[in-house]
């Protein structure tokens, strides 16, 4: 199959430029002039398909690089399948996801890695690959490291929260840190100190402070500020690259900041719903309506300007990445665990759908521009987790991983308009988009066009990743 996408303007991180796009197979063979004659014959006689792009973006299929699916949390699982999450990515126009292997204490990584194969193989309709979760972090665990990269999972998260579940002590995470700087990998740091949101916790539950908003109010930013500092130090210590997930707070970013200020490899994601949400407006909403909102790292006070300072801190590349961490629970028989105590209703939001069009309503508003929208959400995940060249970019020899993107569209989002995801409430309810995802192409294969989903599940193909190519 042969595909030519002409008459667009091709943007990738360093610029935009009207160019036709000629995809061979499952690769971009050539990005050539409008009209060239470069190859000796006319290029739209000789291919399959013409996608028309007059007057639209041409851009690289969208990268989430954060996403659990069918994660086990609080007694429950995350509601989208790799089938039903995927399909949903491709209909935002994300092409490729990295999702979250889960290793829970006393289990071995090496099992869990193959587990998640199980789980995805054949059901994902874009490409995939793995990161690793370690929790109780013995010398096993450090051993499974080194052949998990060799296996292409080339970054590892560690937790200072979520005691009993996920958290790792200090000695423990410097030792994974150790193992990250001799074999390449990348450690991945959920930030929140556990020990003081927990104490939070019981405090607020002793009042009879049961409602959502508790959720945020119990997990403040100095416990983000001060794990993040830590995380930072024993990566300083030990020379490992850190990428800080999930960052809500600006004082967190602060602290990023003067890590990466000094040279260091400090990396930081933020999330749609740290840009747009709130802690009064969402998790503080009437009655228990709040626990849509409730997830970790919480939704941060508009009133101290932490979004705000999101937006600015994607312009000034102290934060390199926007993922969703796209954890997604129905309201029913999962979020209503948590009626009458907030520290049990399960912790995610569900944005993968929505990710590439909320972070361009950022260009129309002027937070960002156009090729920085491309970087953060295609380029530089690709550089920070081994993919780029293969993917992230529009050149000779990538995978034919392409979005059509339309200025001039409008999207709506929630229930009943722009909602594919396993999932009986939108987050983004309401939200209107000025850009519209047109057409999604992954590996030259058409998955989504003109309002329909083309696609198939078992298109989708694991990444076999390299390590980072971000690193100073």
């Amino acid at each position: 199959m042969k595909t030519l996408i002409t008459g667009g303007t091709v943007v990738n991180a360093t610029g935009r430029a009207r160019a036709d796009v000629l995809i061979d197979g499952e690769k971009i063979a050539a990005v050539l002039a409008p009209g060239s004659s470069l190859l000796g014959f006319d290029v739209a006689a000789h291919v399959d398909v013409v996608v028309d792009a007059t007057g639209k973006y041409v851009i690289p299929g969208g990268i989430d690089a954060h996403t659990h699916m069918e994660m086990p949390f609080g007694g429950t699982f995350a509601s989208d399948t790799f089938e039903t999450g995927t399909v949903a990515a491709a209909w935002g126009g994300t092409t490729t996801i990295v999702d979250f292997v889960v290793q829970y204490p006393g289990q071995n990584p090496l099992d869990q890695y193959a587990l998640w194969h199980d789980k995805a193989a054949g059901r994902c309709a874009v490409d995939y690959g793995f990161h690793q979760i370690l929790s109780d972090i013995q010398a096993p665990s450090l051993d499974a490291m080194d052949e998990l990269v060799a296996e292409g999972v080339t970054s590892f998260k560690v937790f200072t929260a979520y005691k009993g579940v996920f958290l790792s002590d200090d000695g423990q995470i410097l030792t994974a840190m150790q193992r990250a700087a001799a074999n390449g990998a990348m450690v991945m740091g959920h930030a929140e100190n556990g020990s003081v949101i927990d104490v939070l916790v019981q405090q607020a539950l002793a009042r009879g402070e049961t409602a959502p908003i508790y959720h945020g109010l119990t997990r403040p930013w100095q416990a983000e500020e001060e794990a993040t500092h830590r995380l930072i130090m024993l990566a300083h210590l030990t020379g490992a690259p850190l990428y800080v997930v999930h960052v809500s707070a600006k004082q967190a970013v602060e602290q990023i900041a003067a890590a990466r200020g000094r040279g260091q490899n400090v990396f930081g994601e933020t999330c749609p719903q740290y840009l747009y949400l709130s802690l009064e407006e969402q998790l503080g909403a009437p009655g228990f309506e709040g626990a849509k909102w409730v997830c970790s790292t919480p939704l941060r006070s508009r009133a101290e300007g932490h979004q705000e300072h999101m937006w600015k801190a994607l312009r000034t590349n102290d934060l390199q990445v926007v993922s969703t961490d796209h954890c997604p629970f129905c309201m029913k028989d999962q979020k209503e665990l948590g009626r009458g105590d907030f520290s049990k209703i399960p912790n995610g939001i569900g944005s993968v759908e929505h990710r590439m069009d909320l972070l361009y309503q950022g260009v129309v508003t002027g937070e960002i521009s156009l090729e920085r929208w491309v970087e953060l959400c295609c380029v530089t995940p690709a550089r920070m987790f081994g993919m780029y060249g293969q993917k992230g970019v529009i050149a000779p020899g990538a995978d034919g991983d392409v979005v059509v993107y339309d200025p001039n569209g409008r999207t709506s989002i929630g229930m009943g308009k722009t909602h594919h995801m396993n999932m009986d409430y939108s987050a983004w309810e309401g939200f209107e988009i000025d850009g519209h995802v047109d057409t999604v192409i992954s590996r030259g294969t058409v998955l989504v066009d003109d309002g329909e989903f083309r696609g198939r599940v078992g298109h989708g193909r694991y990444l076999k990743r390299g390590l980072s190519q971000y690193l100073v």
